[in-house]
C-alpha cells in the first residue's frame, strides 16, 4: 500500500492552513460566498460525503387555482372597464387588452407553465370584455334615467341592454375583443417563464 506524498510546506509552517496573520493566527475571511458556510458542502446536501437528503423537486403550480384566480382578475378588470365606459362618451376598447393581460398574468403566475392557461384565460378575457361593455351600458342607462340601479336595469331590461350593445357593434369592436384575447395569451406566456 502506498501513501501519497504530503503537500509541500508553505511559508509559516502550516501545510494545510492559511498563512498566519500579523498576530500568529490564520486570517479569516470576512464573509463566505453567498449560500456557502464552513463545513457545509455545496449542492444543498446535508451530508459530508455526498450523503444526506437531496432537494425536493420544484413544486408544480395549481392549474385549477390559477384559472380561478385568472377568472376573478378578468371579472375585476371587466368591472373597472364598465365604470370607465359609463363615464366617457366614446368607446375605450384598448382597455380590453389590459383585462386580458391581467387575467393571463395572474392565472399563469399561480398555475405555472401549462398550455391550457393561455387558451382558457383568453376565453375569460373575452367574457369579461363583453360583461364590461354590458355593465357599462347598464350603468350609463341608470345614470341617464333618474339614477336607477344598474342591477335593476340588467334584471328588468337585459334584452334592451343587449340590443343596445348589438346596435353599437362596429368592426373596431371585434378588434377590441381580439386585443382582450391577445392580452391574455401574452400575459400568460410572460408570467409562465
Amino acid at each position: 500500500m502506498s501513501y501519497s506524498a504530503p503537500p509541500p510546506q508553505q511559508p509559516g509552517g502550516n501545510p494545510y492552513g492559511q498563512p498566519p496573520g500579523p498576530y500568529g493566527r490564520p486570517q479569516q475571511p470576512d464573509q463566505f460566498p453567498q449560500g456557502q458556510f464552513p463545513g457545509r458542502p455545496q449542492g444543498g446536501q446535508s451530508g459530508g460525503f455526498g450523503g444526506g437528503h437531496p432537494r425536493p423537486p420544484a413544486r408544480r403550480g395549481n392549474v385549477g387555482l390559477g384559472l380561478l384566480a385568472g377568472l376573478a382578475a378578468a371579472l375585476v378588470g371587466g368591472g373597472i372597464y364598465a365604470v370607465i365606459l359609463s363615464n366617457v362618451t366614446f368607446q375605450v376598447g384598448y382597455f380590453t387588452f389590459g383585462i386580458g393581460l391581467l387575467a393571463g398574468l395572474v392565472a399563469a403566475r399561480i398555475a405555472g407553465p401549462n398550455p391550457v392557461v393561455p387558451v382558457v384565460t383568453a376565453v375569460f378575457a373575452l367574457i369579461a370584455a363583453y360583461l364590461g361593455q354590458i355593465l357599462g351600458i347598464a350603468l350609463l342607462i341608470g345614470k341617464t334615467f333618474g339614477g336607477a340601479s344598474f342591477v335593476d336595469v340588467l334584471v328588468e331590461d337585459f334584452s334592451a341592454v343587449h340590443d343596445l350593445w348589438q346596435e353599437g357593434l362596429e368592426p373596431i369592436s371585434f378588434l377590441f375583443f381580439a386585443l382582450a384575447a391577445f392580452g391574455a395569451v401574452t400575459g400568460a406566456k410572460k408570467a409562465a417563464r
